[in-house]
């Protein structure tokens, strides 16, 4: 294991004392950087439309070759990802244990798709699967197989004629790498993709127990309290396995074919599993596996993956992978989703840097109504490749995201990050998303405003990072705990960035409160109202959040704009009214340091309004950011409906999208039909000396006249159905 000794050292330092916090987490977490020792792949910026066909097992023989070739095709798709091996292979395979597909017979499924895929001149990558295999492979190496804590070798969940496989011992180290091997020298892939590559939840086998006790001195924790120091390491010890496996797959197949690379599926935002600031060094392209929406998801959330992805991955393709059928939590794999449904999930993606990326389920077609939409989607997308083919985005907005607080201290605070998402999609504010350890100055520097939604769990360093942030002028804007705690979530006895907003804590955070509000106050010198409560000029109050911190003012705050109203009984209806009708409590702290301004939420009112959507919430979110940011926005956009609004530098152009949410599906799908918004009117700055030499709609697929007065360009869009383009060649 890389840097094991450091990692045994630090480990055994941790104890029955839990001394990990007193480690600064980038030490131990990114011991040994990734850096881009081996160099890019050159095909991974070519791909703009991604297909995929995931075989079943009776495929071969059944399905037609030919057509999938001539649909790849009609799409314009210029890149493919083939199943070819893992827990069932698809070519003649010749590694031990290695499950030929029982339909195969003597054909090479796999490499007749490659070939025909490559006379189409698209990239190919192969998909491998190594997280199930069969009994053969238990009896003869029953330590390949995962096991409960009470030593049962797992069965599969679905398929219980299999086993679950081990992803940190010898099946995927040894095993798969010879697949992967054989792959590549037969076929010379431009890639090898791996699907569920990083183990099936907690294994207890011996290998992980003894590979586990030997780098962190401890057995494999029955609990999954981050404050258990056991736990601790194992989410540390995981990751260095996995990044080793990564490592090795990739080393492997590059000694093959220079020209490739291993791309595991893997990163996503606050709750992913493996650190997206290392993934993003490693990787040369990423794949976004969020496919489609389950449950309560709004439609943005397409979106949101590029952004996190981005965040970590810069400036590196990353492809959307969407399904064509229902998704979670039935997995009714060969179903077909509405047109409509399909439409917006992908529209979103693009408008915020995706690559599009359709997947199917068996290449038996049960259901064919899909194939038309996306066939659609994708020749829109290529007659738009020169305006998709993004540099960067102009959003001057970062919205903060937190792996060490998932980890360490709250895996709800993806609830605080999904209310501020929401907040600036109603407010058409351009944003994107920050990784919370990639905060140095470079990375910054297109920010003008921060927002940390309850990132609890920071260290030092980090807070020494927003600190120079805030001195080259740029604003804050933080709710709840951010700060309250050390890098492993343990609490501070004040806030890391105490002195920023002005305030310390009292040692107390109370909650849940009932029935508490928000007292919106009038400054006595001129009778005015802080531009915060801008559009409540007619509420005397609002409703509170359901916590709040307990602190007190260290800074200048005169006049508060925002008070705490008290929680009092709402049962019974007889007892409903307010003890305290005002108090001098702030609920609010905002403050100007030179060029940055400073806003401090002390309650969790970004996760209270994800769950009530309060538009009094929203409007307080919004003229936080407004006033805090305190600049001419890149653009803006006014006119009816919810819009999803991205603006996109290219080489010779500037793009702004306009992706129509307005729905009554809009918080929970699918898509019935889609329903045009009227008139909006669209102001960009361009950038200082540039002219718009034309504007183009590209949905509406019409000229319009260039209205520019200095830096900023007016447009009027007539309306909007699901995607419009603003294309403004320079």
């Amino acid at each position: 294991m890389a840097n094991r000794r450091d990692f045994m050292t630090l480990c055994a330092t941790t104890g029955a004392a839990i001394a990990l916090g007193k480690v600064p987490l980038h030490h131990l977490i990114a011991s040994e950087p990734f850096g881009d020792s081996s160099p890019a792949p050159s095909w991974v910026n070519r791909p703009m439309r991604w297909a995929q066909l995931t075989l079943v097992e009776d495929d071969p023989g059944k399905f037609d070759p030919q057509f999938w070739l001539d649909f790849f095709q009609r799409t314009r798709s210029d890149a493919v990802c083939l199943s070819a091996g893992g827990c069932v292979a698809y070519y003649p395979t010749e590694v031990t244990f290695h499950h030929r597909s029982a339909w195969l017979g003597d054909r090479d499924v796999f490499g007749d798709l490659v070939a025909g895929c490559r006379k189409l001149g698209m990239v190919v990558i192969a998909r491998t699967d190594p997280h199930a295999t069969h009994d053969d492979v238990r009896q003869a190496h029953p330590d390949w197989i995962a096991a409960e804590a009470d030593g049962q070798l797992r069965r599969h969940w679905a398929s219980p004629e299999m086993w679950v496989t081990c992803g940190l011992g010898p099946y995927n180290f040894e095993f798969m790498t010879a697949v992967k091997r054989e792959i590549m020298s037969r076929y010379r892939v431009d890639a090898i993709f791996i699907n569920r590559w990083d183990g099936s939840g907690m294994c207890y086998c011996e290998h992980c127990r003894t590979n586990f006790r030997g780098a962190s001195g401890h057995e494999l924790p029955r609990t999954s309290d981050p404050r258990d120091a056991a736990r601790r390491a194992y989410i540390l010890w995981r990751q260095e396995r996995l990044f080793d496996l990564w490592r090795l797959w990739d080393r492997e197949v590059r000694r093959i074919n220079p020209d490739s690379c291993v791309i595991p599926n893997t990163g996503g935002g606050a709750t992913s599993s493996l650190d997206m600031r290392r993934i993003g060094e490693q990787a040369p392209t990423l794949f976004a596996d969020r496919q489609a929406r389950r449950g309560l998801t709004p439609p943005w959330t397409n979106g949101k993956n590029g952004k996190e992805f981005r965040a970590t991955m810069g400036n590196k393709p990353i492809a959307g992978i969407f399904s064509v059928g229902v998704e979670e939590p039935y997995r009714w794999k060969d179903s077909v989703q509405s047109a409509e449904e399909i439409r917006l999930w992908v529209a979103d993606g693009v408008a915020n840097g995706l690559r599009p990326w359709f997947t199917k389920f068996s290449g038996v077609l049960h259901d064919r109504r899909w194939l038309q939409p996306v066939e659609e989607l994708y020749r829109r997308y290529a007659a738009w490749e020169k305006y998709l083919r993004n540099e960067r985005p102009l959003a001057r907005v970062g919205l903060v995201y937190s792996q060490q607080t998932a980890w360490f201290h709250s895996a709800k605070v993806e609830d605080h990050t999904l209310g501020w998402y929401q907040a600036l999609v109603e407010s058409r504010i351009p944003f994107e998303m920050v990784h919370d350890r990639l905060l140095d100055e470079r990375r910054l520097e297109p920010f003008k405003t921060l927002i940390l939604p309850n990132i609890a769990a920071m260290s030092d360093e980090q807070c020494d990072e927003l600190r120079r942030f805030a001195e080259r002028g740029g604003s804050l804007v933080a709710s709840y705990e951010t700060s309250l705690c050390d890098q492993w979530g343990e609490r501070r006895k004040d806030f890391g960035l105490a002195d920023l907003f002005g305030i310390t804590f009292k040692g107390r955070i109370e909650g849940p409160m009932q029935n508490s509000y928000l007292r919106l106050e009038t400054d006595p010198a001129d009778g005015k109202r802080h531009p915060l409560l801008a559009g409540l000029e007619d509420a005397s109050r609002i409703i509170n959040g359901v916590s709040r911190v307990d602190v007190a003012a260290t800074a200048d705050f005169p006049h508060p704009a925002l008070t705490l109203i008290p929680s009092y009984p709402d049962l019974p209806m007889e007892r409903v009214y307010p003890r305290v009708l005002k108090t001098e409590i702030p609920q609010v702290y905002c403050r100007e340091s030179g060029k940055a301004r400073m806003v401090y939420f002390p309650c969790d009112i970004d996760r209270t309004f994800w769950e009530v959507l309060s538009s009094d919430h929203l409007k307080l979110l919004r003229n936080a950011v407004v006033w805090a940011t305190d600049e001419e926005p890149p653009v803006t956009v006014t006119g009816p409906g919810v819009l999803d609004v991205t603006v996109w530098q290219q080489k010779d152009s500037l793009t702004v999208h306009l992706v129509n949410l307005t729905n009554p599906m809009m918080m929970k799908g699918p898509l019935r039909e889609l329903i045009a918004v009227g008139e909006q009117t669209v102001g960009v700055c361009l950038p200082e000396g540039k002219q718009a030499r034309a504007v183009r709609l590209l949905a509406a697929d019409r000229n319009l006249p260039v209205d520019q007065s200095g830096r900023r360009l007016t447009v009027t869009v007539p309306s909007v159905l699901d995607h419009e383009v603003v294309a403004i060649d320079l």
